[in-house]
């Protein structure tokens, strides 16, 4: 999800509840505050030796001790006051990946790009989901795509010995 889309989706719901899903049915905690906004522009050099260039913009979530047992979240119009005071600031690149920056005490810190949302009732509930590390220069380097599986139903040996 683009920065802009995640706007756009805020913007359409200031009314709701702001939840985040971090794993299947683990939500971060009410008691949750957004405490940093980076803006990466990430320069990189994959193991081919092919360069890449691209923005993000990381928004980190905090739960705060000093509220544990909290039950009502933030709003989706407190988020948004929040993100635009630091838009204001600091300019978003409103084409760049969104990615959410938390952690807890059963769960070790992630960047976590946006999967989905979701309406609840008046919950807006934001999915995340870890992305897998993988090489970007598997012709380059010689790494095989995996094989899909495919499935036919035709048997794959004939009579003949002929298989595929």
């Amino acid at each position: 999800m683009t920065t802009q889309e995640l706007f756009s989706v805020l913007e359409q719901n200031p009314e709701k509840a702001l939840l985040f899903e971090y794993a299947p049915n683990l939500l971060v905690g009410a008691n949750y505050h957004i405490t940093e906004i980076k803006h990466l522009t990430i320069d990189s050099v994959d193991c081919g030796a092919q360069t890449d260039t691209w923005k993000e913009t990381i928004i980190q979530l905090w739960e705060s001790p000093n509220e544990l047992g909290k039950t009502e979240y933030m709003s989706v119009f407190k988020a948004l006051g929040i993100l635009k005071k630091v838009g204001k600031m600091k300019a978003y690149v409103l084409d760049s990946e969104v990615k959410f920056e938390y952690s807890n005490a059963a769960f070790h810190t992630a960047q976590m790009f946006v999967n989905d949302f979701e309406i609840q009732g008046k919950n807006l509930i934001i999915k995340l989901a870890t992305q897998k590390t993988d090489c970007k220069a598997k012709e380059l380097c010689g790494v095989p795509e995996p094989l899909e599986a495919t499935s036919s139903s035709q048997p794959c040996c004939t009579s003949t010995g002929n298989c595929c």
